[in-house]
């Protein structure tokens, strides 16, 4: 197994996982599968071609499939630019608990600390994902809010815990 930074070329492979997430958890997440399946490949590319303040890891299997991955996105206002924060957190069912998903996040916050400046690293996790929170706890962060119904799908509603991890 081994962790990288996707690029462009990646895109097909990224597209394929994110829209497997999202069908898999769809609570996890702020957008669904109906809205993202559309998107192009050329706006999957966009979206995870690394800029000065954005990358997405990927994870990658022996066989070179991609498993998991994450984005950081940085901050961009000059009052919030100390903050990043981590987006789309997602490993596939099939390597839960073997460490990946904090190899992901080791090697986020290992490459966020590139960013000069950088103070903290901000995350939302849905309350209920007890075993996300786990391993985000064992990380250091810590929870400092409940943003109670922050997301609403199908007519049912999940509460949302903000974590932080002070660098």
């Amino acid at each position: 197994m081994y962790i990288r930074l996707l690029q462009e070329a990646d895109a097909e492979r990224y597209q394929e996982l994110r829209l497997k997430s999202l069908t898999i958890n769809p609570e996890a997440f702020g957008s669904t599968y109906e809205r993202e399946v559309k998107f192009s490949q050329d706006t999957i590319a966009a979206r995870i071609k690394p800029t000065t303040d954005k990358f997405v890891l990927g994870a990658f299997d022996d066989n070179g499939s991609l498993v998991g991955m994450v984005t950081f996105m940085r901050e961009s206002s000059p009052k919030t630019i100390h903050k990043g924060n981590v987006y789309g957190m997602y490993t596939a069912p099939e390597m839960r608990g073997k460490g990946l998903g904090k190899s992901l996040l080791l090697e986020l916050i290992s490459k966020s600390k590139e960013h000069d400046g950088l103070e903290q690293i901000n995350l939302t996790v849905v309350s209920d994902n007890d075993s996300a929170k786990k391993l985000y706890k064992s990380l250091g962060f810590e929870v400092y809010g409940i943003e109670q119904n922050a997301l609403k799908f199908n007519g049912q509603y999940w509460d949302e815990e903000l974590m932080v991890l002070k660098l």
